[in-house]
């Protein structure tokens, strides 16, 4: 029998004698997604001793939304910018206290979910260029030159995205942006074919590679603070786990995370091995 057999079976055991109920924990479906549900799941699993059940990698944004307000999960991490956007659909807000309050208030009277204190980083774009070049945030970068520039695909058509960015900033293009798949942006800087990419600011790459984020000392780019949103029930079902949860707020800054991310796509660590080292610690 395997793993996830054996956790269903304890939970229908422990709910038939009375004991306590399964913890359903989900995640999107991307490295840093899933290795926030795991550290969520360990976490929960060494301090209530409380059977977790994982349902990570569930999809995009709005499937692990729904399955949490269906009650499929009870918990999982998400994005304020996200939230707003995507969720909401309701425009950018650049303050991150301003951005958490709006987001709090109506996942609270739509849907009785609650978010918990931020984790620590704010996974939002990042204006990356080699280490070598001499500046350092963006406003430095618009008044030195014009720039070679790499990005994802759907960078050029979001709101908060390129466009913006040149208008914002000044910045000048020497042509039309290299569009390409995020997987290759780091590479393609590296090797001299773009002088700055349009990534994230917790990507693994960028902990490990002689790379410079360059400050966006204007705040054009809104937050992405990551925090864990959870079912008002499964609060009121089980009082220790809010306690539990919120030991990591603060836990986990933008550094952090890039070396975690980095330790399961750059190194290849288990993800379940990354996460217990860093509750080790």
């Amino acid at each position: 029998m395997d793993r996830t057999k054996i956790i269903a079976c304890l939970s229908l055991l422990a709910a038939a004698c009375g004991g306590p109920r399964r913890i359903v924990i989900g995640s999107k479906n991307f490295t840093e997604q899933v290795l926030l549900g795991e550290i969520l799941a360990q976490q929960i699993e060494r301090r209530l001793g409380v059977p977790v059940e994982r349902r990570l990698n569930l999809g995009g944004t709005m499937l692990a939304h729904e399955a949490l307000v269906r009650g499929d999960i009870d918990l999982y991490p998400e994005y304020t910018g996200t939230a707003l956007t995507s969720v909401l659909k309701q425009p950018p807000v650049r303050e991150s206290a301003a951005a958490l309050a709006a987001v709090r208030e109506a996942y609270q009277a739509r849907w009785r979910l609650e978010w918990l204190p931020p984790l620590g980083f704010d996974d939002t774009f990042a204006m990356i260029v080699r280490r070598a070049e001499p500046v350092a945030t963006l406003s430095e970068a618009a008044a030195r030159q014009a720039w070679r520039m790499g990005a994802g695909y759907e960078f050029e058509q979001r709101p908060d995205g390129l466009d913006g960015l040149c208008k914002s900033y000044g910045l000048r293009l020497a042509g039309p942006p290299v569009t390409m798949d995020l997987g290759l942006l780091y590479a393609a800087l590296a090797g001299g074919k773009v002088d700055m990419i349009a990534a994230n600011s917790t990507d693994g790459l960028a902990s490990a590679l002689d790379v410079r984020i360059l400050a966006d000392d204007r705040h054009y780019f809104p937050p992405y603070q990551c925090a864990v949103v959870v079912r008002q029930e499964a609060l009121a079902r089980e009082p220790r786990l809010r306690a539990a949860l919120e030991e990591l707020s603060g836990r986990l800054p933008d550094a952090v995370m890039r070396k975690l991310n980095y330790a399961v796509d750059g190194e290849h660590r288990p993800v379940a091995e990354v996460a217990a080292g860093f509750l080790r610690q």
